[in-house]
């Protein structure tokens, strides 16, 4: 058994170094001063306790240096699935209680199993079912939610709901009771963190600072706000100003202890676990492979489910959250020079100092501060423009888009993210269900063929080449013989038609029952059925069916090969306006045997 290609740390850790150990330490101390207001925060915005998402930052990232293959990914509490942890507690019980807190370690431990048994069963492909505006789609939508879910933090009132719908009514129906003093805070840090965000970087460039230094100074202004803010409550005690703030947290490190063993609240809390494996898994891979090819590094997908998974159980058992890889800190991580995942491993030690050295700090924080910094944040998620280049693009990619943003906002997260995945499938299986073909032939003086309604080019009254492009499966099997017969009927001097396959990736039973009535009813007809360009792994399928030993034509390995059998030169007319150009010499006719009487 090869144990480094389950446990990644043991074979880069072979040529480990005192230059890679600087560079992994450098970019855990700025990665820590990011995480900690984030962490603090996305734990609020899951119902959490604050110091959840200081938990959450420890054993996940350990487990993810051990069984990670990206250098640069940076894992811990992130918004949309604190955003999706909080939609699906909120079913189970109070916010904050301590039910609530059990059934956050059930989601995160439930999470973490099910991305491990994905990766062991190498299951990373079933991702591939949440396309991409589906998920632009639902991040987009999340960001907005996210974002108006912290204005009454901004405010300083009490909010709730699951939706835009609701959450605006309830902030609305409590205008009257803003607080000033949380309003000035709030939007002070807001308007802080979006000019440090649009215009430190170039004024401390203008100064002559380094683009490097600059940017990871911008990166961590929200550390500054959290200092700032944090000295104002205590030396003007805000709190009495009716200023919330984090209040008393923890000092010390969580308990390892197992989850709630409840089997209901298990089987309750699976689909939404479900849903959070998958959307975390997307968003990390797609940070990790997008930063690993800028090193020219790779990633193993399965791996990272198992390191996913590992971390979730990690903080499952560690008093944490849901956690997966954060664009933002990955992106940081990357520039400070992360060399490999050992960097996580060191900015969980940073974490656990600060949880040791600064909760009667961070008592004093204003929950406005943190509020400010996660809309500033979800700011990056939101990609408003890119519902317009899709649905320019594609239609029903566009719609799926649309389904999910719509539904996420004015339902639920859950049902927004689910309908646009089943929306997704539905339509793929209508897109394929009728597939594109063509009647193509000859470029005069070519061995090339093309679409007869495109281009100018030779044909033949006895001879039909139809071009298949999709895959031949059951939504498309029917479309495809009503095709074939059409064709056939439309055309009464037809004696051949030819199949060309070189997009036919597969055929499945269905496929295969049509492509053998195609077959029946064209010889009935007087017609032959023949194949082209059938792929070597389709070829090696059919020569163990009926089908094969029943085809009344010819299987040819090129379309240039049957249009030379059977093409008739006397009948053949061309349509191109290059007719004097010479036809290329005549050659053999090949084909592939599919039946004992098939002609070599």
């Amino acid at each position: 058994m090869n144990i480094e290609r389950w446990v990644p740390l043991v074979g880069w850790l072979r040529s480990y170094n005192r230059k890679l150990l600087s560079r992994d330490a450098l970019a855990a101390v700025i990665v820590t001063l990011m995480l900690v207001p984030q962490a603090l925060a996305y734990a609020l915005l899951a119902g959490l306790p604050a110091e959840m998402g200081l938990y959450a930052s420890m054993l996940p990232l350990v487990l993810y240096a051990i069984f990670g293959t990206s250098a640069s990914l940076a894992v811990g509490p992130v918004a949309v699935a604190a955003l999706m942890t909080a939609s699906a507690l909120s079913n189970f019980a109070t916010p904050g209680s301590p039910e609530y807190i059990g059934a956050a370690l059930v989601l995160a431990a439930l999470s973490g199993l099910i991305l491990i048994a994905m990766g062991v069963l190498r299951l990373g492909f079933l991702v591939n079912f949440l396309s991409h505006p589906v998920i632009s789609g639902f991040i987009t939508a999340s960001g907005i939610l996210i974002a108006i879910s912290q204005l009454k933090h901004i405010v300083g009132v009490e909010a709730a709901g699951h939706n835009v719908i609701d959450l605006l009514g309830s902030l609305l129906s409590q205008w009257q009771q803003v607080n000033m003093m949380t309003l000035l805070i709030g939007l002070g840090v807001w308007g802080f963190l979006l000019v440090c965000r649009k215009r430190l970087n170039k004024w401390l460039m203008a100064l002559g600072v380094s683009a490097g230094a600059a940017g990871l100074v911008v990166k961590a202004a929200p550390i500054s706000a959290v200092i700032i803010t944090t000295l104002l409550a205590w030396g003007l005690n805000l709190q009495q100003h009716g200023v919330a703030v984090v209040g008393f947290v923890p000092s010390g490190l969580p308990a390892i202890t197992l989850p709630s063993l409840d089997q209901s609240l298990w089987l309750g809390l699976l689909p939404a676990a479900l849903l959070i494996s998958l959307v975390g898994f997307v968003e990390s891979v797609s940070v990790a492979q997008t930063l690993a090819a800028k090193r020219r590094q790779r990633i193993d997908p399965n791996q990272e489910l198992i390191a996913l998974g590992m971390a979730n159980v990690g903080a499952g058992v560690g008093g944490g959250s849901p956690v997966s890889g954060g664009f933002s800190r990955s992106v940081v991580n990357f520039e400070a020079g992360a060399a490999t995942p050992l960097a996580g491993a060191f900015t969980a030690a940073g974490i656990v100092l600060s949880t040791l050295l600064l909760t009667d700090v961070l008592a004093f924080l204003p929950t406005a501060t943190l509020a400010a910094t996660i809309i500033v944040a979800v700011g990056t998620l939101i990609d408003l423009p890119a519902i317009k280049r899709t649905w320019q693009y594609s239609r029903s990619d566009g719609v799926a888009m649309v389904a999910t943003i719509l539904l996420t906002l004015l339902h639920s997260v859950e049902l927004g993210i689910i309908s646009g995945v089943v929306l997704s499938l539905g339509l793929h299986l209508y897109r394929t269900s009728q597939p594109h073909s063509a009647v193509v032939g000859r470029v005069p003086g070519t061995e090339h063929f093309r679409n007869v309604k495109r281009h100018q080019v030779e044909t033949d009254e006895q001879l039909a080449i139809l071009r298949i492009d999709e895959s031949l499966y059951f939504a498309n099997a029917r479309y495809l013989e009503d095709t074939v017969m059409a064709l056939a009927a439309r055309s009464p001097a037809l004696k051949h038609i030819v199949l060309t396959c070189q997009a036919v990736n597969v055929i499945d039973a269905s496929a295969l029952e049509s492509l053998e009535a195609i077959n029946a009813r064209l010889n009935d007809a007087g017609a032959t059925l023949h194949l082209a360009e059938v792929k070597g792994p389709v070829m090696d399928r059919l020569q163990h069916t009926d089908f094969c030993r029943e085809l009344t034509g010819h299987v040819f390995f090129t379309t240039f090969d049957a249009w030379q059998a059977l093409a008739h030169s006397a009948n053949a007319h061309q349509t191109a306006s290059s007719a004097s150009t010479p036809p290329l010499p005549t050659q053999p006719e090949e084909t592939t045997p599919c039946s004992s009487d098939t002609p070599k």
